[in-house]
């Protein structure tokens, strides 16, 4: 099982760090892709403007200091937000009526579900579990999946799986364990 040092962040002030970088990209590409779609852009400017905003991120990240007071996600939010407004203002211009077409049915990129909590802590977990479930025995994430995430009786995950309960109990604070680890720093 790799292990993941106390704070991502803090690994990634060393540029050279390649494992780091890896898992963060790993990790917070989806939630910055779903940003970017949310302001309008088709999926190709979309990932142009996540990839402009990790070329921002490599140069920012070695002085940046986390403050637990602060919300990284909130900042990270408004780093790819300027890159866009950056990106808008290069275009030329184009008289739209917001209230038809293509755009009516866009949330702003200012609105706060932007920020919604639960959606990106659902959506870093999602993306933590899918990091560390190579792992893990297929046996052992089963377990822990149909009893922690689908909810059933340990007794009968055990017995499904021909295992003991204290078995399935195991695997559910390894995996959590694991993934605690793999997400430490990252949720506020």
């Amino acid at each position: 099982m790799q292990t993941t040092s106390p704070t991502l962040l803090d690994r990634l002030r060393d540029v050279a760090n390649h494992e780091a970088w890896r898992r963060f990209v790993q990790i917070y590409t989806p939630m910055m892709y779903a940003w970017a779609c949310r302001t309008g852009l088709q999926e190709h400017d979309a990932n142009d403007l996540v990839q402009d905003v990790f070329t921002v991120l490599v140069k920012a990240l070695p002085g940046f200091r986390y403050d637990r007071k602060q919300s990284f996600r909130a900042w990270l939010h408004t780093v790819l937000m300027n890159k866009w407004r950056e990106s808008v203002r290069r275009r030329v211009p184009q008289t739209l009526d917001p209230q038809e077409g293509p755009l009516a049915d866009l949330a702003r990129p200012d609105d706060p579900e932007f920020l919604d909590d639960s959606e990106y802590r659902k959506q870093l977990v999602r993306r933590g579990m899918e990091l560390i479930r190579g792992d893990f025995r297929p046996a052992t994430w089963r377990a822990w999946w149909e009893f922690v995430i689908v909810g059933r009786p340990a007794a009968e995950v055990a017995c499904e799986a021909g295992v003991s309960v204290h078995a399935v109990y195991l695997a559910k604070a390894r995996v959590l364990r694991r993934l605690r680890q793999e997400l430490e720093g990252l949720l506020e």
